[in-house]
């Protein structure tokens, strides 16, 4: 593809009105999107794109200025993958309706994300102390088996799952209902660092830069989690989560659906429960995974705590607990530290297995 093909593939992204299915349609009647771009607008109704649709797209394009949009993906050091490039994932591009563009926020490192072996882990965003600890526990053993991590960066189990890969070494990628230079929430906007800034993986979207987030967007999102995942593994969520529709998607992709089971008496419980009744693969560790994928046990990271290094924040509170349980407030006053400092670090060291909440905000060392 040409650089000028590439920069009219960008702009069609950008206009709302054109997704996957029409505009597949537009390169199969037109032979190239710099072509359709710039083709008469009465030869949009020899496709029936729709007289208000068409009428949208003329005036959009009358405005738009490409040259301006692409220098402002270089300046914030976006990256965009077609359809037609060799790096576009294999497993989305078997999809129905994938991308056709996907906006891409990474940093290079020497290892590079396997794309092959991935595994979307998702849940609610209201996760509970299981829903949390059975999260680390598999996504720590899915990371030492060489498996890239994939999710929404929410809140919850999405950012346990992101967190817990970064902190064993692991890769993962977060998949944005918006676009790629909006943090959602503001609050991962450390995890976000992390992950599109610091080679712990990608930060991606099919969304132009500057598209906040919206609940309709969400369902989108879902289907690019499944589709880049060989499977997806469903931890905790009602039976209304949003963790379903990904799981939906899933299912219609041709790829695994796994649930873990939970307590009865929690309504998180219910869409694992869900998924369990109508087929998905019940799990307890990791190995009931690899076992449904075919894939042997290779180990990849160790666990061991002492690889695992810790930052200024984190060795504080560690010195802190050290004589006996605190609560989250003791620790803000002990250190004089702002609260949400100390409540990001501390999930650091519990997704490190160093620290425990033992209720009520209390932590103590393991």
């Amino acid at each position: 593809m040409t650089k000028e093909e590439r920069m009219f593939w960008i702009a069609f992204s950008v206009f709302p009105g054109i997704g996957p299915m029409r505009f597949r349609l537009l390169i199969d009647y037109f032979g190239s999107a710099k072509a359709a771009w710039e083709a008469p607008v009465r030869e949009f109704q020899k496709i029936n794109l729709g007289e208000k649709l068409t009428q949208k797209f003329s005036d959009f394009r009358k405005i738009f200025d490409i040259d301006s949009y692409t220098k402002q993906l270089a300046y914030q050091h976006v990256n965009t993958l077609t359809l037609e490039d060799a790096r576009y994932p294999r497993l989305l591009k078997e999809i129905s309706d994938a991308p056709f563009l996907l906006y891409v926020k990474s940093k290079p490192s020497m290892e590079r994300i396997d794309m092959e072996k991935t595994i979307a882990v998702v849940g609610t965003r209201r996760a509970t102390p299981y829903g949390r600890d059975v999260t680390k526990r598999i996504t720590e053993d899915l990371v030492m088996n060489g498996f890239t991590i994939v999710s929404g960066m929410a809140y919850g189990i999405d950012a346990v799952s992101h967190e817990t890969a970064m902190a064993m070494g692991g890769k993962t990628i977060a998949v944005l209902g918006c676009g790629v230079d909006v943090i959602a929430p503001p609050s991962n906007a450390e995890m976000y660092k992390k992950i599109s800034e610091e080679g712990f993986g990608a930060v991606i979207s099919e969304m132009p830069l500057g598209m906040r987030p919206s609940k309709g967007l969400f369902p989108a999102r879902n289907r690019i989690i499944s589709g880049l995942s060989r499977g997806v593994l469903v931890t905790e969520g009602a039976d209304d989560s949003g963790a379903l529709i990904t799981a939906r998607y899933a299912a219609d992709q041709g790829r695994d659906v796994f649930a873990v089971p939970g307590p009865i008496t929690s309504p998180y419980s219910r869409g694992p429960t869900l998924l369990l009744k109508h087929g998905a693969v019940l799990v307890e560790s990791a190995r009931d995974i690899m076992d449904a994928l075919g894939i042997q046990g290779q180990p990849k990271y160790s666990k061991h705590t002492d690889t695992i290094l810790t930052n200024n924040e984190e060795k504080r509170i560690i010195a802190c607990l050290t004589t006996g349980g605190k609560h989250v407030d003791e620790i803000v006053r002990a250190l004089k530290m702002t609260t949400p400092l100390v409540f990001s670090t501390l999930t650091q060291l519990e997704m490190k297995g160093i620290i425990k909440d033992i209720g009520g905000k209390v932590y103590e060392l393991k």
